[in-house]
């Protein structure tokens, strides 16, 4: 096994020290000596975080390889400093069954750019009629741990709450996609409200979501069980959630990088890349969900990475699919948005997309400190290095990004899984070996 040597690096952003990874683990941390070592990193200024953890990712395979593949979502994942990803069910077939959930594990597995962990289905064919093979998913190889069917909302409480019990013996999670069907149905595709009134698009209520919420953290505290709130848009889900906590209930929460930066009112123009679900919302939304993510109601970012085709993301825009990229761009967007301003240092960074992640997730290798007998997933990151994106240039099969065009400053450099560099660029030192490692 190589030996990779990381000099200089901050870790968390703090004081610089090397780290000495051998055999996928973090072996010494502090001044190391580099003989014998195999690859060198110059990580001088560079910012060392715990690798990346993304709750929340659509890779499309199987059934949509045209948008994304396994292995195109590994590579995206890998260039943003992404060390494991949580695959959602909502493929074709549905991920409702153990085989498939193994199925999934293994393509990750075959890639080795990242950790594919894949999202085990609530209901059968995500119909929120019969609850999937829960038991079966969680006691195969891909020990699901988390189920959701998302892209629809469990809409029926019965059925929610008999989820909840099931998982509960095993410790599972169920991440809700929080949409009353019966307050906004599938047409809807603006957050509801003057400009949809005004562009006379289909209003997605707030409280369609917030009534959801509502209900499933309640469900949770009946059943001492664990319930997950998936990409809260609304200042008002932020206050249910905020109470839920207070009462000890079992919730947790993220927020998608988009829903901390834009408005609704991008969608003036017609814009099909800017049409999501949950939409975007007004300003003081977006400002609400900063703060829940600063203050810690919402305890992890997330990036709906949701890859589409151009042929079904280029229509009118109530015609469009709804999602967008997202694995690529989100530390930057973080940075931008939270670092620069002050609102969360480099250690907070790690929490709310790391630490919380993997913690939620139950993921037992990530999310760890930088420190010696660590499982060697990190990613290096350059704080004041300029971003700006282009769409053409994304290691994801589709190009429905909204960030394009758009400058950041914070880089991710260089990122480390099980010991081996799956993305880096001229800051490695040992050329021959840095090309053959890099993605």
């Amino acid at each position: 096994m190589s030996r990779l040597l990381i000099k200089g690096a901050r870790l968390l952003g703090a004081e610089g020290a090397d780290l000495l990874v051998e055999d996928g683990l973090i072996r010494e941390v502090g001044r190391v000596d580099a003989t014998g070592v195999d690859t060198t990193v110059d990580a001088d200024g560079l910012v060392a975080l715990p690798g990346l953890v993304d709750l929340h990712v659509h890779l499309r395979e199987p059934g949509r390889e045209d948008a994304e593949t396994i292995a195109t979502g590994s590579a995206a994942a890998a260039a943003g400093g992404f060390t494991a990803v949580f695959a959602m069910a909502n493929t074709s077939p549905v991920t409702d069954t153990a085989e498939a959930a193994e199925r999934v594990l293994d393509l990750g597995a075959a890639c080795g750019l990242t950790q594919v962990v894949p999202v085990g289905a609530v209901t059968k064919g995500l119909e929120g009629v019969e609850l999937a093979e829960l038991g079966l998913m969680a006691r195969s190889r891909a020990r699901v741990r988390v189920f959701s069917d998302d892209g629809k909302c469990v809409h029926d409480a019965r059925i929610m709450r008999r989820a909840l019990e099931y998982i509960k013996p095993f410790g599972g999670v169920i991440s809700q996609h929080a949409q009353d069907p019966r307050l906004a149905d599938a047409s809807a595709c603006c957050h509801e409200g003057e400009v949809s009134g005004r562009l006379g698009l289909p209003g997605w209520p707030g409280i369609a979501e917030e009534s959801i919420v509502a209900r499933d953290v309640m469900l949770a505290r009946h059943t001492g069980s664990r319930v997950h709130i998936a990409h809260v848009s609304t200042a008002a889900s932020v206050e249910v959630i905020r109470w839920a906590k207070a009462q000890g209930i079992e919730v947790t929460a993220e927020v998608t990088p988009h829903h901390l930066a834009l408005t609704t009112d991008l969608l003036t123009g017609y814009d099909p890349v800017y049409k999501v679900n949950p939409p975007l919302r007004p300003a003081e939304d977006v400002e609400a969900l900063r703060q829940a993510l600063v203050d810690g109601t919402i305890d992890a970012v997330a990036t709906d990475h949701a890859p589409h085709a151009r042929h079904d993301k280029e229509h009118a825009f109530v015609d469009a699919a709804f999602g967008m990229l997202g694995l690529e761009t989100a530390l930057p967007v973080v940075s931008e948005l939270l670092v620069r301003p002050g609102l969360l240092d480099w250690a907070g960074v790690a929490r709310v997309m790391s630490v919380n992640p993997a913690r939620i997730g139950q993921l037992a290798g990530q999310g760890r400190p930088l420190a010696a007998g660590s499982p060697a997933n990190l990613t290096l990151i350059d704080p004041d290095r300029a971003v700006t994106v282009d769409a053409a240039t994304s290691r994801s099969r589709s190009r429905n990004n909204p960030w394009h065009g758009r400058t950041f400053t914070g880089a991710v450099v260089t990122t480390v899984h099980r010991g081996r560099v799956t993305h880096g660029t001229d800051h490695q030192l040992t050329p021959s070996t840095a090309t053959e490692n890099a993605l």
